[in-house]
């Protein structure tokens, strides 16, 4: 009886010793108010398709959890499935780096109500939309402006107000060039160079790309500002 019980444990041990700890360097971890069933997929861009590298069944609970392996800081799209619309309402970008990633938000409120911890690079990110907006929202509303000064065809309107569009967007620009600087030292400054303001002049870019520090300039999007650069210089 006694030698049972003691192979009993044996494997209860071995079993334990056995088990796979999930792999990956990234663990997300994350809750959906209100969603009882649905898909998530956890998504990132390869040649501009998102591809999805995850995918969680939601099935009564609205927690959730993911392990990746990611080899580089990098953006992601949690995309939720409901089944109705892939509406990009539904699709939430993070900014994903190694460590413990948590993810809240609401199903009413996907997008507007998320709350990311656990990245760095994200919460910069977040502080440059924050203010990036600003732009944006100036742009709409001079786009409005000079729709309606089109229809009344006010010559001088249309003029003033072309000025400050260009004005706008040259405050756009070199806020985004001077957010990249001051982040240099986070994967995110190659991500916004890349993504808001890759037409700008390649002064702007080269003064970026050779700012990075030496980590940031061997990441996914450090590499792609280098290269990026590199062919811009060639064809001018």
């Amino acid at each position: 009886m006694k030698k049972t019980i003691l192979a009993f444990i044996t494997l209860i041990l071995l079993s334990s010793c056995n088990k796979e700890e999930p792999g990956g360097n990234v663990h997300i971890t994350g809750n959906i108010k209100g969603l009882k069933k649905g898909t998530l997929y956890i998504q990132r861009v390869v040649d501009t398709m998102l591809v999805a590298i995850d995918t969680i069944h939601i099935d009564g609970s609205a927690v959730f959890e993911s392990h990746l392996d990611l080899k580089s800081p990098e953006m992601l799209y949690l995309f939720l499935d409901r089944g109705v619309s892939n509406s990009m309402d539904n699709n939430l970008p993070f900014f994903a780096e190694p460590g413990k990633i948590t993810i809240e938000t609401s199903l009413d409120r996907y997008l507007s109500d998320a709350t990311i911890t656990g990245s760095k690079n994200n919460e910069i990110f977040e502080e440059f939309k924050k203010i990036n907006s600003r732009f944006t929202d100036e742009s709409l509303t001079l786009i409005e402006k000079k729709f309606n000064a089109v229809k009344s065809q006010n010559i001088k309107t249309i003029d003033s107000i072309g000025a400050k569009q260009d004005s706008n967007l040259k405050r756009k620009y070199l806020f985004a060039t001077n957010f990249a600087l001051n982040n240099r030292d986070y994967e995110v400054a190659p991500y916004i160079a890349l993504s808001q303001i890759y037409d700008i002049n390649i002064k702007y870019l080269d003064t970026i790309q050779k700012s990075m520090s030496p980590k940031v300039a061997k990441s996914l999007y450090g590499k792609q500002l280098t290269e990026y650069v590199a062919t811009i210089k060639k064809q001018q």
